[in-house]
């Protein structure tokens, strides 16, 4: 038995000596390669990193259904970036994605030949991850930063320029031998493609003593607008480490890290890897709008919410703009409450996206002004009302002209005027990023006149490009691809970038994120410059003198900074109280610099709040939330479009299950809402939200207003808890202009926060959990110990503290409003 024993253990031996024997070299070198698709945002996240493993990179995944995704580095490295091939296998610099259908949890296998071809499988789960080597050194472990703590760092949160921040960290046992502050200054382009960080400095802290362990302290001016990383490299006995940012997730965003107390690992080899600390500095003047801060908005997309003139409604062979679809007929549907199309399911569409119509217009937003003023909104955001063959309007075909659709100019200027005496501002929606094929300024499909340009007195025609270079282009003329083929002589033509040596019409141009319904505009070229923003009669000008309150910018990304820069500064110059509100879906610190937008549709804000309103974790949501209230400078902070549900991402109800238990997600949704309309910034009800409304991914979420006289059934007892709530928001102006100070209470269950405005209190408390909840708080500084409270939604009994300590007791999916 001995003797047996001893013989496998050696073949066992021979096996793995053999085996690493065959072992080869990482042919990606030290890069870590991450799968990046719908099932993280498609973010370079650590649980999402592969493991090089002999001869294969390794992953285990827990999925279900058909994802798709990319493997990539952190930078989208072409070299390091495997797409699709076409047949949704890997292939590197792919351009479309790989596709594969799980079912639980697998282990992805991904083998890279030495010609760099590659192949991936997907299997049981069998890989076992090398697990991270323990960090055991005491002193190290015991050392303590927090960035919300004054103890550690003062001043809190966004500063403007010219501010001196002091950072201290410390720990309670001796052994730090030396620390040190570095400084960082973050360059981020596009939607996060891009992301880097310039070293400014290092910073020697001086040591000081702290009982029986050592503190460190040091000082930075930071003198210019940015968003800076800082972090600290300390030192013990046992080497160097890195006492960092946390590994919070944050929703959409590339970083992690939440801020508040510090982790500490191993210095890196490479210092990519550190999390960074954040520090926003914005310009020393910058404000936003004061009204901001008081909006609710009501979020409309147009061609689903009110035909208020069926004259107008597109119809298949009219021979009206409205009546086609690029080359096309649209599609017209028979009743108000019928589902939006979509393509491949079998309900009877063609097999174009987007070109189905139920006609909705400005005239039924004018009949309903006084709906959206009794639900208690003072402000109306309109997706795009800008001529465009699409129902999205996204593709735009004139800026300067509303919709055939949707009415007239003038019908813009009615709706506008009719809103302001009801107390609404109008802020309208457009894309600057790119435009539609099917438009006079690009005219794939002839369906506006094509230029003819003059020509020179021997006949010839005039060089190319020359049309164009007399800057401001003419309001008729050939567009710059017409009929499918490159028109140098058009005045639009310098507006793109065109490749003709290209066979392919798809490729002799650029489509926004390779779609070529959306040609992508040259964001630099002077001439588009002028004819967006810096012309006295710009787009941007031409609806700001017609009545917009400001403007919503689509992809503000994919849109270079300058752009922004000199855009805020014509929107401000033509109306110095326009409200300038950018698409972004991440951590937006960047833009709210002072120099480019002065709030954004609040993705981060939408996605904490469903998932913890549908019952996961509060800290998660507390989180996310403290990330913005840190970065964002208060001004912003105070005016973000606070979203629920989108045009672009499921409803809110949806979310909660209304397939599932109608009733139960009714009651969450009621619950994000009381979260909304307590919590700072700008709530924003998706139009039918109010009435029960849901609906699943695009078209879905983009159905009709179910209005009783066109046979919907909105739900009018929810109605009547969304007006209780906005009022509870107006009647209260703590809730809008009080500052917000860190979670007094953050566990699974509940969070309870406290507002404060002068000596006005107010303390909000949310219970997601199915159960009652009792909780007992410390009461925020400045609060007598023992503080009287009114319950604000219902004025029930008055809760009483005891020695500081206040408790409160949570029906389930519930909220409570106490003012002091």
């Amino acid at each position: 038995m001995i003797k047996m024993t001893a013989l496998c253990a050696a073949l066992l031996s021979l096996a793995s000596a053999s085996h690493a024997a065959d072992c080869k070299p990482a042919p990606l070198g030290d890069a870590t390669l991450y799968l990046r698709g719908g099932v993280n945002n498609w973010a370079a996240a650590d649980e999402y990193a592969f493991e090089y493993r002999c001869d294969a990179y390794f992953l285990n995944l827990k999925a279900s259904g058909v994802q798709e995704f990319k493997l990539a580095d952190e930078d989208w490295t072409g070299r390091l970036t495997f797409g699709g091939d076409g047949q949704g296998n890997p292939a590197r610099g792919g351009a479309g994605n790989i596709r594969r259908e799980f079912s639980g949890e697998h282990t992805l296998r991904l083998s890279i030949a030495a010609d760099g071809s590659a192949q991936l499988s997907v299997g049981p789960l069998s890989f076992k991850p090398t697990p991270p080597a323990p960090l055991t050194d005491k002193v190290a472990l015991r050392t303590r930063f927090d960035s919300r703590d004054t103890a550690f760092k003062q001043p809190f949160g966004a500063q403007p320029a010219g501010t001196d921040v002091s950072f201290s960290i410390g720990n309670d046992v001796p052994g730090l031998k030396a620390a040190t502050l570095i400084i960082e200054r973050r360059q981020m382009s596009g939607n996060q493609e891009q992301l880097a960080y310039e070293p400014l400095a290092r910073i020697p802290m001086t040591p000081r003593s702290r009982g029986l362990g050592t503190g460190f302290s040091a000082r930075y001016r930071f003198d210019a607008a940015g968003v800076y990383g800082y972090w600290f490299e300390i030192e013990t006995a046992q080497g160097k480490y890195a006492l960092q940012n946390n590994k919070d997730a944050i929703y959409w965003t590339r970083e992690k890290g939440s801020m508040g107390p510090a982790t500490v690992e191993r210095l890196p080899a490479n210092l990519n890897r550190v999390r960074r600390y954040r520090q926003t500095i914005h310009a020393a003047d910058f404000q936003v709008p004061a009204w901001a801060r008081d909006v609710v908005y009501y979020y409309v997309f147009p061609e689903r919410f009110r035909n208020g003139d069926s004259a107008n409604d597109p119809r298949p062979g009219g021979g009206r703009p409205q009546d086609r679809y690029q080359d096309r007929d649209v599609e017209r549907h028979a009743r108000w409450n019928e589902k939006p199309f979509k393509p491949g399911t079998g309900d009877g569409s063609d097999a174009l996206f987007n070109n189905d119509f139920f006609g909705g217009d400005l005239q039924g937003l004018i009949d309903k002004l006084d709906y959206i003023k009794a639900l208690g909104a003072n402000a109306l955001y309109l997706t795009p009302v800008f001529r465009a063959p699409s129902n999205h309007k996204y593709d735009a075909a004139d800026y300067k002209q509303i919709d055939p659709a949707f009415g007239s100019n003038a019908d813009f200027e009615r709706l506008c005027a009719e809103a302001a005496k009801r107390g609404i501002r109008v802020i309208p929606d457009t894309s600057l990023n790119h435009v539609g094929a099917d438009s006079p300024y690009f005219n794939r499909f002839n369906n506006f006149p094509t230029y003819q340009p003059p020509r020179l007195p021997d006949g010839s025609l005039p060089p190319e490009g020359a049309a164009a270079s007399s800057g401001r282009p003419s309001a008729r003329g050939g567009g710059a691809f017409d009929g499918g083929k490159i028109n140098p002589h058009s005045p639009y033509y310098s507006w793109f970038k065109f490749k003709p040596e290209e066979k392919d019409p798809n490729k002799q141009f650029q489509g926004w994120v390779g779609v070529s319904d959306l040609p992508e505009l040259d964001k630099n070229d002077p001439s588009w410059r002028a004819y967006a923003y810096r012309d006295p009669d710009s787009v941007t000008n031409y609806w700001l003198d017609r009545g917009a309150a400001g403007w919503r910018m689509d992809v503000a990304p994919w849109v270079p900074d300058d752009f922004w820069r000199e855009w805020r500064s014509a929107v401000k110059a033509k109306r110095p109280d326009a409200l300038t509100v950018a698409e972004t879906w991440f951590d937006s610190s960047k833009y709210f610099l002072g120099d480019m937008f002065d709030s954004t549709m609040n993705y981060i804000f939408r996605n904490a709040v469903l998932d913890y309103a549908a019952g996961k974790s509060g800290k998660l949501a507390a989180a996310n939330l403290e990330l913005m209230r840190e970065a964002y400078p208060p001004q912003a902070f105070s005016a973000l479009m606070n979203l629920l549900s989108t045009h672009d991402q499921p409803r809110a109800l949806h979310h909660f299950g209304e397939d599932r238990d109608l009733p139960q997600a009714k009651r969450r949704l009621l619950l994000s809402v009381f979260f909304q309309m307590t919590y700072p910034g700008a709530p924003t009800i998706y139009y039918g939200d109010e009435v029960g409304l849901g609906g699943g991914d695009d078209p879905y979420n983009r159905a009709t207003y179910p209005w009783a006289d066109q046979g919907g059934q909105p739900d009018e007892a929810l109605l009547r808890e969304f007006k209780r709530l906005v009022a509870l928001r107006h009647e209260l102006p703590v809730l809008r202009h009080g500052t917000l100070s860190a979670p007094l209470h953050a566990d699974e269950q509940v969070l309870v926060l406290a507002r404060q405005l002068g000596q006005t209190w107010a303390l909000t408390a949310t219970n997601n959990s199915l159960q009652p909840r009792t909780v007992q708080v410390t009461l925020p500084a400045g609060l007598p110990r023992d503080a009287r409270f009114t319950n604000a939604l219902d004025g029930g009994v008055p809760l009483q503290a005891r020695q500081g300590r206040l408790t409160l007791t949570l029906a389930p999916l519930s909220g409570l409003v106490l003012t002091r």
